[in-house]
């Protein structure tokens, strides 16, 4: 596994992660569990062409990115700590602000699940459906499902080319995703949950807060991430509002992330605050985009 030893993480964090914080042993016997490339194989859509953006880049300093079995097995015990003060804190944010009572949920870069199984806890009548276009990522994520006793249906595909029908869902989330991919590919990944919508359904997104990273240029050297500069100079409310929601807010969600949400049919006027229950809570001090 090849690393960029220029980044923050490698030169600082790393050693510390390692040394103290990743419980290597355990990592060690998750690894050694399983058929990585059988299971992989029965999770991957053979259907699914990997667009260059994801394949051709290294992602957090792992060479192939998340189509490798490293990426996947590391990122739940590094994300915990990368998303201070608290990964299931800041997701959380994102639950609390949903609006609609939703039968059927799309997370899209669902990753190893973390956000799928807090909407399955929340809405335990809905189904949850997780797509991501890692089929190593697929693996932990039905780990953890089975672990959790969840029943949540995960899918390999592309975001912004999911296949699914038209208005065939009454939430889609996504959460920490915009800010790996191009520019240009967040707006067609918007316009893809624009189009799964059914009339009234919203859509909630959770990233890094942009107008923080475009001032704090440290942030975007931490991990290798290719395009988190094409994010931060982007602005998800403009995004979503092209791809035709509309109530467009945003809330700082521990001020380091954001979370923005959208509603399909419904025009761009000015509503109540939607999250003014988070308000006590997100005027916490400090978090990770």
């Amino acid at each position: 596994m090849a690393v960029r030893k220029d980044t923050i993480f490698e030169q600082v964090l790393a050693p510390i992660f390692r040394n103290f914080l990743i419980d290597q042993n355990a990592l060690r016997a998750f690894y050694e569990s399983k058929d990585w490339k059988t299971e992989a194989d029965r999770l991957t859509n053979p259907q699914v062409d990997y667009p260059r953006y994801y394949q051709r880049q290294n992602f957090h300093g792992i060479e192939n990115g998340y189509l490798s079995v490293e990426a996947a097995i590391s990122y739940d015990p590094i994300t915990q700590y990368a998303l201070p003060p608290n990964e299931s804190w800041v997701r959380q944010g994102l639950i609390d602000a949903i609006q609609v009572q939703p039968m059927r949920i799309l997370d899209l870069g669902c990753g190893t699940g973390s956000m799928a199984l807090m909407l399955k806890q929340k809405f335990p009548q809905a189904e949850v459906v997780g797509m991501d276009l890692s089929p190593y990522m697929l693996v932990v994520a039905e780990h953890r499902a089975a672990a959790d006793n969840r029943a949540i249906t995960l899918r390999h595909g592309q975001a912004e080319a999911t296949g699914f029908p038209d208005g065939n869902f009454d939430l889609v989330t996504i959460g920490l995703l915009l800010h790996e991919t191009p520019a240009a590919i967040s707006q067609a990944i918007l316009q893809e949950a624009y189009r799964l919508l059914r009339t009234g359904g919203e859509v909630l997104v959770l990233d890094g807060n942009q107008k923080i990273l475009r001032q704090s240029n440290w942030l975007t050297n931490i991990f290798e991430e290719p395009y988190i500069n094409d994010y931060a100079n982007g602005s998800v409310e403009a995004w979503l509002g092209a791809a035709g929601f509309g109530a467009v807010q945003s809330q700082d969600i521990w001020l380091l992330n954001t979370l923005t949400r959208g509603v399909k049919g419904i025009s761009n006027t000015v509503q109540k605050p939607l999250f003014a229950d988070l308000e006590a809570r997100d005027n916490g001090v400090w978090a990770a985009g």
